[in-house]
């Protein structure tokens, strides 16, 4: 039976190992072609800065670029990382963004600034940091909602979009924001898996109804790694754990070729710490990513899935797009 929940992507634009900036966009543009013609719904992009190996730090330019290059899929933040930028930049912004693309743009706000300290303060939101988010969400809320009588400030383009803003978290914080403000929710569950069934439950325990959603809707997004057999996917993972690892040394986040043996390129500790980071990882061929797809599903009631998959292969991650469509269509 097929599986109902819409499947989407998650996107950081990662720079292989040797290869250029405009080279991985260049990719990404036919890995989004390639996800609308199976019928993908969302590709979002996450923000993140001063990390080599991911180009997705110009977030807004990027979902405008991927939404020129696409006809149907919805393109959009995964999100912005509100402490970093003020509101009505961001309102001005993806406002501009849903009216060259209605209907088709998707504001998701991260309460974290996904970044260092240092980085940060050259942000120039120093000092206004995640306790200001509420406010902040607010104030968006307000900018690209319709003009009301006396409006000072205004998002000009951006008032009257309504551009659907989404919720994003890895704890409870943003789940018990999301459902008292009656928006839709996503939990970061490729690398925060613990508290995935928690956040959500209490999101739909919580969710109040609001002019923008009179029911709760959740997403979850999971690591992917999908191949014809199960020992290519085995294979092909070893690309994201090189680079969790590097993740960890505080090293260069470049993909690196899969390796037949991770044993010398990690110690224990960090293996564990790993595998503790990809537990929600699904991996396999199409029969063994419909069955962990379909255990998963039974464990927490979620609306949509979405899926980051780090293949350092170009076509072999295409290739995964089709085993997952075609996993899901079992």
């Amino acid at each position: 039976m097929t599986i109902n929940q819409p499947f989407s992507l998650l996107e950081l634009a990662s720079v292989r190992e040797g290869d250029s900036v405009g080279q991985t966009l260049a990719n990404t543009v036919k890995y989004a072609q390639h996800a609308e013609g199976l019928g993908f719904r969302r590709f979002w992009l996450a923000e993140h800065h001063n990390m080599e190996g991911i180009s997705s730090s110009a977030t807004s330019v990027l979902v405008g670029h991927l939404a020129g290059a696409t006809q149907t899929l919805r393109v959009g933040s995964g999100g912005v990382m509100l402490p970093n930028h003020p509101p009505l930049v961001i309102a001005e912004q993806f406002g501009t963004l849903a009216s060259l693309y209605p209907d088709r743009i998707d504001l998701g706000l991260g309460r974290a600034p996904g970044t260092d300290p240092i980085t940060s303060r050259a942000l120039r939101r120093e000092g206004l940091g995640a306790e200001q988010f509420p406010q902040d969400v607010a104030q968006l809320q307000s900018l690209l909602g319709p003009l009301q009588p006396g409006q000072r400030l205004k998002a000009i383009p951006g008032a009257g979009t309504e551009v659907p803003i989404w919720l994003l978290g890895s704890s409870l914080y943003s789940a018990q924001l999301a459902a008292h403000k009656g928006l839709p929710y996503a939990f970061a569950g490729h690398f925060a898996p613990g508290l995935y069934r928690e956040a959500i439950g209490i999101y739909r325990r919580d969710f109040q109804p609001s002019a923008t959603l009179s029911e709760p809707y959740a997403m979850l997004t999971v690591p992917l790694v999908a191949a014809e057999t199960n020992e290519e996917a085995q294979w092909l993972t070893t690309t994201s754990y090189q680079r969790i690892v590097a993740l960890f040394r505080g090293e260069p986040l470049w993909l690196k070729p899969p390796v037949a043996s991770m044993k010398g390129l990690w110690s224990a500790g960090e293996e564990a710490a790993v595998r503790d980071f990809l537990a929600l990882q699904v991996i396999g061929d199409r029969d063994s990513i419909r069955a962990q797809l379909d255990q998963l599903l039974a464990s927490v009631e979620v609306d949509e899935m979405m899926f980051a998959i780090d293949l350092y292969d170009p076509q072999k991650r295409r290739q995964a797009l089709d085993i997952l469509a075609a996993a899901k269509a079992l």
